[in-house]
């Protein structure tokens, strides 16, 4: 499953999309199913008007950042900071 979020960037001034969660099932892993969630993902974004799409990943998950890697993100100089509430 994959689900984006869509907001507005007011540093660009466009519509941008974060892809909050994208999880496949362990036993699925592997048969291209992360590539097609993503590839819609990405199509969604596009088709919603934004010009960038950003993401978070556990910083011990490699296997997900070498995917995200392939896929052409980048890393972000961008430090995340998280409050629970």
């Amino acid at each position: 499953m994959v689900t984006i979020l869509f907001t507005v960037s007011t540093a660009e001034g466009d519509r941008a999309a974060w892809l909050e969660d994208m999880v496949v099932h362990p036993d699925c892993r592997g048969r291209g199913i992360g590539r097609r969630l993503l590839n819609h993902a990405l199509a969604e974004a596009k088709m919603a008007g934004c010009t960038r799409i950003t993401l978070l990943t556990d910083g011990e998950n490699h296997r997900a950042m070498r995917f995200y890697s392939r896929a052409g993100f980048v890393r972000s100089a961008m430090t995340p900071f998280r409050l629970n509430l």
